[in-house]
């Protein structure tokens, strides 16, 4: 049989016909419940008739778009068959698709951390189009120039920089020391 003298069950061979190797420890198929060496311990080692019956399979129902695993060496046809005359398929539980931004031309799907409700009209967009100007705005906001937004931001900007500007340079004329330095690029 094999094993040692001492241990004559110890130990079982390869169920592998070109092998019948005598191991130790050997492995057992969960495919086919046989014992293997180490060198066909595998299902492709071994061919293993019954290889993929772990695998899971997944198929998504046209009418309610729920997922239906397929059972091992069946028909998908057939398992969905199966899945639609059970209680299970309900069409009215259909998966809707996600929100996308409403821009024209832009396909952003909206998510929870890339999108922005406009508080001017309340419209839900993707981050590109959070502002005003570039969303059509029914409130108003919306300015047909695209960037209006932006400029008043610009002018403010350069009106305050300006402002420091002269501040500063005030300062430095009655000799008292200021925090903001004015470099003048030529």
């Amino acid at each position: 049989m094999g094993g040692t003298p001492l241990f004559p069950d110890l130990g079982k061979h390869c169920s592998q016909e070109s092998c019948n190797q005598l191991d130790f420890l050997p492995f057992r198929c969960d495919g086919c419940d046989k014992l293997f060496c180490v060198e066909h311990r595998s299902y492709r080692d071994h061919e293993c008739p019954n290889a993929n019956m772990r695998d899971r399979v997944v198929h998504i129902c046209p009418a309610c778009s729920s997922s239906v695993f397929q059972v091992f060496n069946e028909d998908p046809s057939l398992t969905l068959r199966k899945h639609a005359e059970s209680g299970d398929c309900n069409p009215d539980n259909k998966i809707k698709k996600p929100p996308s931004c409403p821009v024209k031309r832009c396909k952003e799907t909206l998510t929870f951390a890339n999108s922005n409700v406009c508080k001017s009209c309340g419209v839900k967009t993707c981050l590109k189009h959070r502002f005003p100007s570039d969303h059509t705005c029914s409130s108003g906001g919306g300015n047909t120039n695209g960037n209006h937004t932006t400029t008043k931001f610009l002018a403010a900007f350069a009106k305050r920089q300006g402002r420091q500007c002269e501040s500063s340079a005030s300062a430095t004329k009655l000799g008292k020391p200021s925090g903001v330095r004015v470099i003048k690029v030529s």
